[in-house]
Formats: structure tokens, C-alpha cells, sequence
């Protein structure tokens, strides 16, 4: 039996019943759990056209694909975009901007990809990009770290890498031990808490063919403690095919992956978060006068809902330093007021954190 002690987003108890009706259901649908990568949620979808992008980190690269985008007659209902370690990743679900149905003309869809792929490869000559067109339905947090993980973010480049100092600072602490009594491996994580933080480390064990028999956390305070072990009855993971971790090599990989993902859920930089009319070629003005700012995107999420847009948007300086307060009032003047909110100030971001890209997907 598993037990979850949860809370809403503000710490508090849930009492909604509509919030606790909609958990009971998610958790008996046997359907709504993905078991592993090829089997997360495969559905086609009728109301839009999925864009998956891969590619390297660059100031301006979600403008210029939205702008793209724009030009071919499509428009953004809803996507994502994060930015680790060099690399951007985005799932973007468009539409015809006449129609407001998915696109289905293969040409037009090749044309589409062709040119979304000579953007990621203009700046991209180390690792391959990767252009994908789909009518699939999937859990697009999952997607997203399973699109990083086959492409090695959890791999830092030379001139990447931190000082031992800094590095201890900035990562979360992942040990992994095998009980020789015991035919499991024992994973601790410790990390600061944020949300979704047990979706995204046990995802990747899953998605790496671990399997989690057990686990304890404690979210207590500032700091999750995570504890994923086992043994025959409790606390422990293994493969798929019963065997613990074998290698040092093997432990070191899985310390590198479960860091990544931690980190890649990190949300860092100023949010802003635009509410307005939704229009074909809103992302893009938006993404342009960010970029006419000086300022790069660290993460992006869009949607929209009943002819309203709720984007929300992470930004820094081009040195990936906190935003001047008087560019941000520039931008508001630009984009509207009413429309763009700022959530925090830049003065709470009073600490610059070593980037972990020399350029953002502005």
C-alpha cells in the first residue's frame, strides 16, 4: 500500500472535493499511469499538430521559431520550453491559424520542419538537432525529460562545468549504495523541495529501467529528503530484469541523471506572466521585444483556453544576471500593463547563479 501525505500549492490541507474527486479518479485509471517510455501515453490527437524541438541553448531561438511559425500561417496554443546545461528543449501544439484545426498536408508539414530544423543546426555543430512533427497526446513534462535524457544534457561540457566549490553549492546530493545482504540498490536524494520534484526523479529511474519498489520522503521544511530503496519486501530499486547496479560506471551515470532532472525543473530568472486575447503571432511580438531587451528565456510555458492565453515566462539578462527594473517597466510599456505581470520584483533576485549556459532560448 502506498500512502502520500500532500498538500495544495500553498502548504495548506486540500479540502476542495472537485481537487479530491479528480485525484481519486487519475489514481485507479490504470491508463493514466505510464509504465514506461514507449507506452507514455500515445494518443493521436484531432485539435492540433505537435512540434518537438531539440537543439543547442541560443539568445533569440524561441522568437525566431515562433516567428517561423507565425510566417507559415500556424498558430501556438500551448507549449514548453526548457532550456539545461547548453541545450533547449520544447514540445510547441499548433494550429492552422484559418482553420484552428491540426495540420495534416504532409508538404506543408515538411516545409514546416525543414525550416525549423535550419534554425536549431544554424548554431549547433557539435550535437545533432532534432526536428520532430506529431499527432500524438502525451504527458508533456515526461516527454521532456525523456527528450533530454536520450540526448545526454546530464553531460557537461568543459567549459561548463563549475568550480568543485560552486558545484557542491548548486547540485542536489544523489548517493547510491548496494546492500551486499540484499539484492537492491539504495538511492538518496537530497535536494531543495519545489513541486513535481517526486515526478521527475522517479520518471527518470523509470525511463532509465529501474524499477522503485518502495520509497519514503520527507518535504519537511525547506529541504525534500528523498530516500528510494529497497529489498526483497521494502525501500529498494532494481532493473527490470531483478539485478541491482552493478558498476561504478553505472552508479555514476544514474547520480548524473537523477541531478539533471532535478535540475531541470528549476525555474530560474524573473517570472513574468502574460494574460490576454489570444492571436496568431502573439509569441512571437512577445518573444521579440524580450529579445529587443536583452533578455533570454531560461523556461517558457503557453497556453490557451476559451480564446485566452496564459503564458508565463522565466527571463535574465543576457549575462544571466537578474533583470534591471527599469527594462522591465520598458517591456510592460511595450507589451501592456494590464496584460504583463511580474511576479516577484527583480530586486528578489539579488544573487546571480552561475549559468549553466553561456546563452539562454530567448
Amino acid at each position: 500500500m502506498d500512502v502520500f501525505n500532500v498538500t495544495d500549492q500553498h502548504g495548506n490541507k486540500i479540502e476542495d472535493e472537485v481537487v479530491l474527486d479528480y485525484i481519486r479518479n487519475v489514481l485507479v485509471s490504470e491508463s493514466s499511469i505510464p509504465v514506461s517510455t514507449e507506452s507514455t501515453g500515445l494518443n493521436p490527437s484531432t485539435e492540433h499538430t505537435t512540434i518537438e524541438l531539440l537543439g543547442s541553448d541560443r539568445p533569440g531561438l524561441i522568437s525566431d521559431v515562433s516567428a517561423v511559425l507565425t510566417d507559415l500561417g500556424c498558430n501556438i496554443v500551448n507549449g514548453e520550453v526548457w532550456t539545461h546545461n547548453t541545450r533547449a528543449a520544447s514540445l510547441i501544439q499548433i494550429t492552422d491559424a484559418d482553420t484552428g484545426s491540426a495540420i495534416s498536408d504532409p508538404i506543408r508539414l515538411s516545409n514546416l520542419k525543414e525550416l525549423l530544423n535550419n534554425l536549431l543546426n544554424c548554431n549547433d555543430e557539435s550535437r545533432n538537432a532534432k526536428t520532430m512533427v506529431c499527432h500524438e497526446v502525451r504527458h508533456p513534462t515526461r516527454w521532456l525529460h525523456q527528450m533530454m535524457l536520450n540526448d545526454r544534457d546530464y553531460d557537461c561540457s568543459d567549459h561548463d562545468k563549475l568550480s568543485d566549490q560552486d558545484e557542491e553549492k548548486r547540485l542536489p546530493t544523489v548517493e547510491i549504495d548496494k546492500w551486499r545482504d540484499n539484492d537492491y540498490s539504495v538511492v538518496i536524494i537530497r535536494s531543495k523541495d519545489r513541486p513535481k520534484l517526486l515526478f521527475d526523479t522517479v520518471c527518470t529511474l523509470i525511463d532509465m529501467g529501474y524499477v522503485v519498489f518502495h520509497g519514503n520522503v520527507d518535504a519537511e521544511g525547506p529541504e525534500a529528503y528523498q530516500l528510494m530503496y529497497g529489498s526483497s519486501k521494502e525501500y529498494y530499486i532494481r532493473h527490470r530484469d531483478g539485478q541491482p547496479l552493478e558498476t561504478d560506471g553505472e552508479r555514476e551515470r544514474l547520480m548524473k541523471c537523477l541531478r539533471a532532472a532535478i535540475r531541470r525543473g528549476v525555474s530560474e530568472g524573473l517570472r513574468l506572466e502574460l494574460c490576454t486575447a489570444d492571436r496568431v503571432g502573439l509569441l512571437s511580438d512577445v518573444t521579440r521585444i524580450l529579445r529587443e531587451y536583452g533578455l533570454t528565456l531560461t523556461r517558457a510555458e503557453v497556453t490557451t483556453d476559451g480564446g485566452k492565453v496564459a503564458n508565463t515566462f522565466y527571463v535574465r539578462n543576457a549575462l544571466g544576471c537578474p533583470v534591471d527594473s527599469r527594462t522591465i517597466d520598458s517591456i510592460r510599456e511595450s507589451i501592456g500593463k494590464s496584460e504583463l505581470k511580474v511576479k516577484g520584483s527583480p530586486e528578489d533576485e539579488i544573487r546571480p547563479v552561475a549559468q549553466e549556459s553561456p546563452t539562454r532560448a530567448g
